[in-house]
């Protein structure tokens, strides 16, 4: 299993930006699929933003709508870490960002699912004021 641990959260006026970072080790971190989801207090966590496995096509990326043109998720396979680039940032941004990573290895698509994840983050905090 792999451990996760993130990092970049904090307090933001809206309009500015954060960048989480998520740092995992455990096991070969390039071949799995890593994923942001997110709980705002009172809701259920949701997804965020995939990124799959490199293959033949690149790194794909899948994102929920609400943060598409917003936010970037990449990552840096020498040093385990996938990061969240989060521009313009809302109030409704505002939640706990949880880490995750893929249960399979070769997983060459961004899945969305919590199921397709098997490994998680303690998370961070985000919070934007308006």
């Amino acid at each position: 299993q792999v451990q996760l641990v993130e990092s970049g959260g904090g307090l933001v006026q809206a309009g500015g930006s954060l960048r989480l970072s998520c740092a995992a080790s455990g096991r070969a971190f390039s071949t799995y699929a890593m994923g942001w989801f997110r709980q705002a207090p009172g809701k259920e966590r949701e997804f965020v933003a995939a990124i799959g496995a490199r293959g033949l096509s690149g790194e794909p990326t899948s994102y929920t709508d609400s943060v598409k043109g917003r936010f970037t998720i990449s990552r840096d396979n020498a040093k385990n870490t996938v990061y969240l680039q989060m521009n313009s940032l809302k109030p409704e941004d505002t939640a706990v960002y949880y880490c995750a990573a893929g249960r399979y290895s070769g997983t060459y698509y961004a899945p969305r699912s919590e199921g397709d994840f098997g490994s998680w983050g303690q998370g961070t905090q985000v919070t934007v004021s308006s």
